[in-house]
């Protein structure tokens, strides 16, 4: 007897690629972070040297606000934020926590449309 069982690759989420709208652009100001929330997922939007970065806004460390931390430099001139919990520092652009070269914070693809700010949740 032939095996009936169809088998299937799960489908892709068909929203894992999609931009959301998270924002207007004149709500981050320059060298400045704002806290939004997207699908349950808390999102720290910074602006420095004009470019924008998203962040997961709860800090790897103990959840601390990171979307009010300090923006700063690396000791290589990246752009980062360091938590006003307890001082843990990130990589805007890549996540990677400053001390020991781990990317624990998650980031986000993030753009400007127009004058809204758009992140993609993958």
């Amino acid at each position: 007897m032939p095996d009936s069982t169809h088998h299937s690759e799960p489908s892709p989420d068909p929203t894992a690629d999609q931009w959301i709208d998270v924002a207007a652009v004149d709500a981050v100001p320059e060298a400045g972070a704002i806290e939004v929330v997207v699908k349950g997922e808390v999102i720290a939007l910074f602006r420095c040297d004009g470019q924008l970065f998203a962040l997961d806004g709860l800090c790897a460390h103990q959840g601390g606000p990171v979307a009010q931390g300090t923006l700063g430099k690396t000791d290589g001139g990246n752009p980062c934020v360091t938590c006003p919990w307890h001082g843990w520092q990130y990589e805007l652009e890549t996540g990677i926590q400053t001390i020991n070269r781990q990317p624990l914070q998650r980031v986000f693809p993030v753009r400007q449309q127009g004058d809204r700010i758009e992140v993609q949740l993958v």
